[in-house]
């Protein structure tokens, strides 16, 4: 009888030792991870909000990229100066002779146009007969880095010119080089715009040395039709 009371009570002893075992074991479940999703609430919100950020980045850069093709650049107001030549022409003139090249008589036609949304502009010779060059071709344009309105003119015998333009009224100074036969030579000319718009003339001077300036070449344009729109 003894030795069921003492069974009954080990029993009821090692019942005790289990449940609180339990129940310490429950507390420290707690204790250690109630904060654990804490920390989890904690760095969730951390992720949200730098996704919020993320997402104001993106909306901010597809925003400014918007407006930076709205605000698309516009053509410096000085290239305006070029539309005196737009127009279909008609030019007749001679250029010299010289160490850069045989001199002869020439006539054709001339068409000025601005191109690449105002940024350019293009005249373009068609020559009936005189140089061995048949045609050739201007590009004007603006140098905004040095505030300048640029000039480069090519031939289909390979010369080409290149220089700088200023305007005082109707009046077009061009200095700049030559570049003809394998040599180099400093240009200089103006380039007169009639009153009533309707023509224009171009006088040149060329110098072999440096020093001496002789005439280079002498044309006059006659506007014959607005040019073709393309």
């Amino acid at each position: 009888m003894a030795a069921r009371v003492r069974s009954r009570l080990a029993l009821r002893t090692l019942f005790k030792l289990r449940m609180c075992a339990e129940g310490l074991t429950a507390r420290f479940f707690l204790w250690v991870w109630v904060p654990q999703d804490n920390q989890d609430f904690t760095s969730r919100r951390v992720i949200m909000q730098r996704i919020s950020v993320l997402l104001f980045l993106l909306v901010f850069c597809f925003a400014t990229a918007m407006q930076a093709q709205t605000q698309a650049p516009k053509p410096d107001p000085a290239l305006g100066k070029f539309h005196v030549w737009v127009g279909h022409w008609a030019f007749e003139g001679e250029t010299k002779a010289g160490p850069w090249g045989p001199g002869s008589k020439d006539s054709g036609e001339y068409d000025g146009q601005m191109i690449l949304g105002g940024f350019f502009f293009r005249g373009q010779w068609r020559e009936k007969g005189g140089l061995p060059a048949s045609g050739a071709l201007v590009i004007c344009g603006y140098d905004a880095a040095n505030k300048t309105l640029t000039s480069n003119a090519y031939w289909d015998d390979g010369t080409r010119l290149s220089g700088v333009i200023s305007v005082t009224g109707n009046t077009f100074s061009w200095t700049g080089k030559a570049f003809a036969a394998g040599k180099t030579y400093p240009i200089r000319g103006q380039i007169i715009v009639a009153a009533d718009l309707m023509g224009f003339s171009e006088k040149f001077e060329i110098t072999a040395d440096g020093k001496t300036w002789t005439p280079f070449f002498e044309y006059k344009y006659t506007k014959v039709q607005p040019a073709a729109k393309k």
